[in-house]
């Protein structure tokens, strides 16, 4: 583990994540989102944009694949109703030889590294740890950790940004914070052509009418404003081709697998009553 000394502590670091999907789809996000990172004067700091949407629709995708582009490492914290202000910054732990060791948050280490932090489901969290990262959220771009005793700077390529999702909030965000994570970007269900890109960009071994059915389905209730979601989507298309292989209903050629056409409706009923239950059969071909 990567270490730093920072006013006489050591910190012991967090590794970055690798996500190995892509954004696919509506690229007008991905810009929206650089732009926020980007400084056009020396005087100038970065944005500290939130990415807003239902569950499954790609924010911390799109979050990592920006970092990609711009050759940062993503650093991703999990918020959660539980979330401490420690947890976000510096975690006292005990070591192997029982004295007490610090360890960086991935926000934290991101700071250090001048990666970009993600920080996940952010509206889970609670008004005392959002309070903790207020000074990093504005032009002074430091955090206090009470517990190691240290104030630490952000580098200058440091970028931060959180998703949330609009259906799930366990917690109202302080308006003080909402005013720092600006500006707002909003992901919406992907339209029909994107979809069936995404499915491809996932699941490129999975024969296309299956894809087809399932980009189908998934149109379909987004008419109805159902939550299903192109995550949704790449499972159901998971378990297709898991059943199919299991009944010995898909067979393997030189040009990829074949599922038998009679058996397809069949294993979609099945997948889609598995994944997503009775009531989002109605929206089956």
């Amino acid at each position: 583990m990567k270490t730093t000394v920072i006013d006489g502590v050591t910190l012991h670091l967090s590794n970055p994540d690798h996500l190995d999907s892509l954004w696919v789809g509506n690229m007008e996000v991905l810009y929206q989102l650089m732009a926020c990172w980007m400084v056009v004067h020396p005087d100038d700091i970065p944005l500290n944009p939130r990415l807003v949407g239902r569950p499954g629709v790609g924010k911390t995708t799109l979050a990592s694949s920006a970092a990609k582009q711009m050759n940062k490492p993503a650093y991703i914290f999990q918020a959660t109703m539980d979330t401490r202000p420690e947890d976000l910054l510096v975690t006292p732990v005990i070591s192997e030889n029982g004295k007490i060791k610090y360890v960086a948050s991935a926000i934290v280490t991101a700071m250090i590294e001048g990666g970009i932090a993600i920080l996940d489901e952010g509206n889970r969290m609670g008004e005392k740890s959002w309070a903790s990262l207020a000074p990093l959220l504005d032009h002074r771009r430091y955090i206090e950790s009470i517990v190691s005793g240290i104030k630490i700077k952000a580098h200058p390529d440091f970028r931060f940004c959180a998703t949330m999702n609009e259906d799930a909030s366990t917690y109202e965000v302080p308006e003080y914070i909402q005013s720092r994570l600006q500006p707002q970007i909003y992901i919406d269900f992907a339209d029909a052509e994107e979809e069936t890109e995404i499915l491809r960009a996932n699941m490129p071994f999975s024969p296309d009418e299956v894809i087809s059915y399932v980009v189908d389905f998934l149109q379909k209730a987004h008419v109805e404003d159902e939550p299903y979601s192109v995550r949704d989507g790449i499972n159901i298309t998971r378990m297709v081709l898991k059943l199919a292989d299991s009944k010995k209903y898909m067979t393997r050629s030189e040009n990829g697998l074949i599922i038998e056409p009679a058996r397809l409706n069949e294993l979609l009923h099945d997948s889609v009553m598995g994944i997503l239950g009775d009531d989002a059969l109605r929206y089956l071909q």
